[in-house]
């Protein structure tokens, strides 16, 4: 048959004509591509099928799938084409049983960057946990891989001898144009806009567009840049006098930046705008508790999976003193980031938003920038003994390169922390405090030496049974005090028993070396014990004796631990607050000169806003979900998966209250990710000897190779690249050098 002939009798076999086989050719990438997202969205536990979502993912997997069809039938060798369409459709078919593994078990979907960068380290540093994360999930992975069992069986009719002309490919083309223009035309202008553009994440865009659609955004935005938010800030309405109730006008916890004469002198549009937009914000005022810790020492600590759920006075007398005393925070919450430990250790460390740069956390891209406020910097500054210590791997994470740059002398397992190894997992959190307390203790008692040290625990890691090495130390205890409950809630309790016995061992060495009045103590959880809820069964639920899932703003409530010996009664504290204020609240509690308005989070002792106000430094707690960002002020809590606003009782908002803090929420994110990617610190506050690293043009040098550790909708504008209006966007954004299966 000659070329023009094979032209003529193309679109008939195209459309299935005549006596040739259905047109198995063009259709079995559609069918493989839309099978594989309605999977993944059929397995995903935290989305709901059916919902406005489901047809721009038609749209998109049959455009994606059409236009596959459309390379695979361009090349005029058979063999090729079948080459090709078994290469490319087994790679996806792992992509998706990667991601699938990964929203099920760590609760988010990861940028395809951020996976290959973990690949290599997983595998070798966690290779004998792979089977665990693997099996249960088996069935998923069995019926993901059906596409390519077809693709093998049907070889010669998904590529056959007749190659199709240039005619019905240009209807291919035409098709996947269709499909694909008409997704991206409703995705701009419909309830999904914010995630599909500047508030674009992994998390938003598998669950509302696809798996396919995310890729393919997260390479257009690597290379021409991310949309903006065409927001603005609302004004601020000098907030409300009947707040104040002392007659007393306290000052701003501002520096004296100037950010008009930043914005005019900017290097680059973006620069441009971040300093037009934190010099339009609010600054928190001081307030009676400012300077109270001043001289102080402090210890701070970030609790793996930690949950307030199981402490009582008799089981763990120590946690419930810390959470009974001192402030007491009644609505705090731990998000869900969508980064594990990294993006929780995060927030408690710098009072940022975790975000994603170039398509990986934002902790990473923090390693060789100004961080100013960080409490390990500004302590230092003032003559304290600044330490970081992590009961595990020592540079899982990248901790050795991120902490130090925080302003800590760090150590963990590998690297200065002396632990015993026994060939068991996780390592005791009281061991760590056993090795590491007396030198600080000692140079203060003995010299006056304050210092700030910082723990990040692992006692309290998943998954959670009595092979479990600190739930079988504490299996005992745990199943007296919980004889009913389910293995998996039973050991979870064993696991932070252990953390229990650190924190007593911590009241008592103090206590005992005379200086508890002089200590500050400050407990955050990283993250909820999610993989309390990997199964089928959510164990978590029945820890707290309720009932909900990821997309409910309850799931993320924990305790937050602000207690210094000193204070004689208990502090109340209503206000909603989470772990981006840790940093501003501490700060300004230790009188420490900062700048509020360039955290994400704000002093929770600062009284003076008004809760019906969405403008002002109010309180304002960001919880994304998979059904977008849910979010609780001073005046009620809002429900992304369902849309509502419930306000609380006494309070009543404007009409655009809700879309006015929905706007405020995107710009804390834009903004956040902006500061790192332009390392915007130095820019504001330039330190000598430190210049800009901006925008991220450089990896750091690569860590040890051989080390690991055990280890939403998203309006969450994650990966925001640099702007490109002056051409400064790199080829190449910052890529973590060692980095493993996150904790």
């Amino acid at each position: 048959m000659t070329e023009k002939e094979n032209e003529h009798t193309a679109p008939s076999r195209l459309f299935g004509g005549g006596a040739h086989p259905a047109p198995l050719h063009w259709l079995f990438f559609p069918a493989a591509v839309l099978y594989h997202e309605l999977l993944l969205r059929a397995f995903d536990a935290q989305s709901v099928f059916f919902d406005g979502a489901l047809a721009l993912i038609l749209l998109f997997a049959v455009g994606t799938g059409l236009f596959w069809s459309l390379i695979v039938n361009l090349l005029r060798r058979p063999r090729a084409a079948f080459i090709v369409s078994v290469t490319v459709t087994a790679l996806w078919s792992v992509l998706v049983c990667v991601e699938y593994c990964c929203r099920s078990y760590f609760k988010s979907y990861f940028f395809l960057r951020f996976i290959g960068s973990m690949s290599e380290n997983v595998v070798t540093g966690f290779g004998s946990a792979i089977p665990e994360v693997v099996l249960p999930r088996l069935p998923f992975i069995l019926l993901a891989m059906l596409p390519v069992a077809g693709c093998v069986l049907l070889r010669r009719r998904i590529a056959p001898p007749q190659r199709m002309g240039w005619k019905p490919l240009l209807v291919l083309l035409a098709l996947s144009l269709a499909f694909g223009g008409t997704g991206s035309v409703l995705a701009h202008g419909g309830m999904y806009k914010t995630s599909y553009t500047y508030g674009f994440n992994a998390d938003a865009g598998v669950t509302h567009f696809g798996l396919n659609a995310t890729v393919r955004l997260e390479m257009t935005y690597a290379l021409f840049g991310q949309p903006a938010p065409d927001i603005q800030v609302p004004e601020d309405d000098g907030g409300d006098d009947t707040a104040v109730t002392a007659p007393v006008v306290y000052g701003k916890n501002a520096m004296d930046t100037d950010f008009d004469a930043l914005a005019e002198n900017a290097s680059s549009s973006a620069v441009a705008n971040m300093s037009r937009y934190f010099g339009s914000l609010t600054p928190s005022s001081q307030n009676e508790y400012t300077g109270m810790f001043k001289g102080k020492n402090l210890i701070l600590f970030t609790a793996e999976a930690f949950s307030p759920w199981f402490i009582s006075e008799e089981l763990t007398p120590a946690l419930y003193r810390l959470t009974h005393e001192g402030f007491v925070c009644s609505n705090f919450y731990q998000p869900g980031w969508g980064q594990s430990t990294t993006g929780g250790e995060f927030a408690v460390m710098t009072g940022l938003i975790p975000t994603w740069v170039n398509g990986n956390v934002s902790f990473y891209a923090t390693a060789r920038n100004s961080m100013p406020f960080a409490l390990g910097n500004q302590l230092r500054a003032l003559g304290y003994t600044t330490a970081a210590y992590h009961d595990n791997i020592y540079n899982y994470y990248n901790r050795d390169k991120t902490h130090p740059n925080l302003g800590y002398d760090y150590q963990g397992q590998g690297s200065g922390l002396k632990l015993t190894e026994d060939g068991s997992w996780p390592y005791s959190d009281l061991e760590m405090l056993q090795n590491t307390i007396d030198p600080y203790i000692d140079a203060y008692v003995k010299d006056g030496t304050p210092f700030h040290t910082y723990y990040m625990t692992v006692s309290g890691h998943g998954g959670y049974g009595w092979g479990h090495a600190m739930a079988a130390k504490n299996r005992q205890k745990a199943q007296a005090a919980y004889p009913n409950a389910s293995t998996q809630v039973q050991a979870y309790v064993a696991a932070n028993l252990e953390l229990e016995s650190a924190l007593a061992y911590l009241l008592e060495e103090l206590e005992t070396a005379g200086i508890a009045d002089d200590t500050v103590i400050c407990l955050a959880a990283d993250h909820y014990p999610y993989l309390l809820s990997d199964t089928d069964t959510d164990y978590y639920n029945e820890l707290r004796g309720v009932t909900d899932s990821e997309r409910d703003t309850s799931r993320y409530r924990n305790a937050l631990i602000l207690w210094c010996g000193s204070m004689d009664e208990p502090v109340q504290v209503d206000e909603p607050c989470s772990a981006v204020d840790i940093v501003p609240t501490l700060s300004n509690l230790f009188g420490l000169t900062y700048d509020s308005r360039l955290l994400s989070g704000r002093d929770i002792l600062d009284k003076s806003y008004n809760a019906a106000s969405a403008a002002g430094s109010i309180p304002l707690v960001i919880l994304p979900t998979a059904g977008g960002n849910s979010w609780a002020t001073a005046a009620g809590i809002y429900e992304a998966s369902t849309r509502t606003f419930t306000a609380n009782p006494g309070i009543t908002v404007g009409e655009d209250y809700v879309s006015a803090i929905n706007d405020r929420v995107s710009l804390q994110y834009h903004y956040a990710q902006l500061l790192v990617t332009y390392d915007y610190y130095a820019i504001a506050l330039p330190q000598e000897g430190h210049t800009p690293n901006a925008p991220q043009l450089a990896p750091p040098a690569p860590a040890e190779p051989e080390n690991g550790e055990n280890d939403e909708d998203g309006s969450v504008p994650e990966d925001t690249p640099p702007d490109v209006s002056d051409g400064t966007v790199p080829e190449d954004g910052y890529v973590p050098p060692d980095e493993t299966q996150p904790e």
